[in-house]
C-alpha cells in the first residue's frame, strides 16, 4: 500500500510540495466501495449532461435561449464533476491522500470557476423565465442570439476572474500549519486554516465581496420569481397557468438543489458538526447537483426528453 507521510510542519508555503486530502474511508473495502460509487456517479453525470449537450447542439428546434443556457449549465456541471471526483477516485483506488501543490491550486481554480459559472447561469436562466412569461411577445427580440451570447460570455468571464482572484490570493498566503486538508478536495476555507498570517484577512475580505455578489444574485432571483408568480396568477385559464408554471419548474428544482446543499454544507450549526457529517455534506454539494440537473430538466421538459430519445435511437440504429 502507498501510505502517505504524516502532515508536515512548514514555515512557509514555498516548502510545501503537496497537500494531504481527507480520506473518504479508512478500510480497504470501503475505499473500493467509494471508488465504485464515485465511478457510477461520474458516468451518470457524463452520460446525462453529454446527452443534453448533444441534443441541444444537434436539434435545430432547441436553438432557443432556454436551451442555449441549459447547454452552458451542462458544460459547467461536467467541469465541476471532472475537477474533484477523478482525484478522489484515484486516491481511493490507490490508497493515498496526496495532491501536488500545483494540482491543488488548479483544482481550487477550476472548482470555483465552474461553480461560479453555474450560479451565474442559474441567475441568467431565471431572467430567461421572467422574460418568457412577463413579455412573451418581445421574448425573441429581447433575448436574441447575440444577446444570449453576450450574457453567456459575461457569465464565463465573471466566473474566470473571480476564480483567478481567489486562487491567486489564497495561494499567496504563507502556510505554516501543516499540509493536511480536512476535505477530499481543495477549497479555500481548508487552505485558510493552514495559514498563520494576518494577510488571510485579505482573502476573507474577498470572500465577503463574493458573498455580497452571490446575495445580490439571490435577491434578483427572488424578485424575479415574485414577478413571475404574479404574472402566472393573472393568466385566466388554468391550462395557461399550468404551462407557464411548468416552464420555470425545472429551473426552480435545479436552483433549490444547488442552493440548499451548498448553504447547509457551509452554514450548518457548529454543534452538529462531525468529520463523517462534514464529508457527507461535501459530497452532497459537490457531486449531487451535477448528477441531478440533467434528470430534473429531462423529466420536466417534453421537448428535451423527445430530443434526447431521438438522439439515443439514432445512435442505436447506427450501431
Amino acid at each position: 500500500m502507498n501510505r502517505s507521510p504524516c502532515p508536515q510542519q512548514m514555515s512557509n508555503s514555498s516548502s510545501i510540495s503537496h497537500f494531504l486530502l481527507l480520506a473518504l474511508a479508512d478500510t480497504r473495502q470501503l475505499q473500493l466501495l467509494h471508488f465504485c460509487l464515485l465511478l457510477g456517479i461520474s458516468l451518470a453525470v457524463l452520460l446525462g449532461n453529454g446527452l443534453i449537450i448533444s441534443a441541444v447542439a444537434c436539434g435545430q428546434h432547441l436553438h432557443t435561449p432556454m436551451f442555449f443556457f441549459l447547454l452552458n449549465l451542462a458544460l459547467s456541471d461536467l467541469g465541476s464533476i471532472c475537477t474533484t471526483v477523478p482525484k478522489a477516485m484515484h486516491n481511493s483506488l490507490w490508497d493515498t491522500r496526496d495532491i501536488s501543490y500545483k494540482g491543488c491550486a488548479a483544482q481550487l481554480f477550476f472548482l470555483m470557476f465552474f461553480i461560479g459559472a453555474e450560479f451565474y447561469l442559474l441567475t441568467i436562466m431565471c431572467y430567461d423565465c421572467y422574460m418568457s412569461i412577463r413579455k412573451p411577445l418581445h421574448y425573441r427580440t429581447l433575448l436574441g442570439s447575440r444577446a444570449c451570447a453576450h450574457m453567456a460570455a459575461a457569465v464565463w468571464a465573471s466566473a474566470f476572474l473571480t476564480a483567478l482572484m481567489h486562487t491567486a490570493n489564497t495561494f499567496s498566503l504563507p502556510l505554516c500549519r501543516g499540509n493536511a486538508l480536512g476535505q477530499f478536495f481543495c477549497e479555500i476555507p481548508q487552505i485558510l486554516k493552514l495559514s498563520c498570517s494576518k494577510s488571510q484577512l485579505r482573502e476573507v475580505g474577498h470572500l465577503a465581496v463574493s458573498a455580497c455578489s452571490v446575495f445580490g444574485c439571490f435577491v434578483f432571483i427572488v424578485f424575479s420569481y415574485v414577478q413571475i408568480f404574479r404574472a402566472v396568477l393573472r393568466i385566466p385559464s388554468e391550462q395557461g397557468r399550468h404551462k407557464a408554471f411548468s416552464t420555470c419548474l425545472p429551473h426552480m428544482g435545479v436552483l433549490s438543489v444547488f442552493i440548499s446543499t451548498s448553504t447547509f454544507a457551509h452554514l450548518k450549526p457548529p454543534n452538529i458538526s462531525s468529520p463523517s457529517l462534514d464529508l457527507a455534506l461535501s459530497v452532497l454539494y459537490s457531486v449531487v447537483p451535477p448528477a441531478l440537473n440533467p434528470l430534473i430538466y429531462s423529466l420536466r421538459n417534453q421537448e428535451l426528453k423527445a430530443a434526447v430519445w431521438t438522439l439515443m435511437t439514432a445512435c442505436f440504429h447506427k450501431h
